[in-house]
């Protein structure tokens, strides 16, 4: 069964950084593309940052675009969310996704950390 473990959430002032850690086990981890998503209470989902299976490509949304990096580290199966100019709008639940590149169905969420901007 595949299995993630989120950390790195926390409470942070404005214009503070956090660094989210998703790390997977009983996982190709390899062969997945992976994301970061977030969903504030009220709203959708939606995706923060995304990353290739080899890690040489990104894409971030345009309301992170230059705060925030992505980055991916295969030997550990882990993928990482450098969240810097932390605002009080980023508060949310951020999840990490892993997306089969040929199927997207073939897709796995992580159970997610808690992000709170607060002064």
């Amino acid at each position: 069964q595949v299995q993630f473990v989120e950390s790195g959430g926390g409470v942070v002032q404005p214009g503070g950084s956090l660094r989210l850690s998703c790390a997977a086990s009983r996982f190709a981890f390899r062969a997945y593309a992976m994301s970061w998503y977030r969903q504030a209470p009220g709203k959708e989902r939606e995706m923060v940052a995304a990353i290739t299976v080899a890690g040489d490509s990104t894409n971030y949304a345009p309301f992170v675009k230059g705060r925030f990096t992505i980055s991916r580290d295969n030997a550990k199966n882990t993928v990482y969310l450098q969240m810097n100019s932390l605002k009080p709008e980023d508060t949310a639940v951020y999840y990490c996704n892993a997306r089969n590149p040929f199927n997207d169905h073939d897709d796995y969420w992580g159970q997610g950390t808690q992000v709170t901007v607060s002064s």
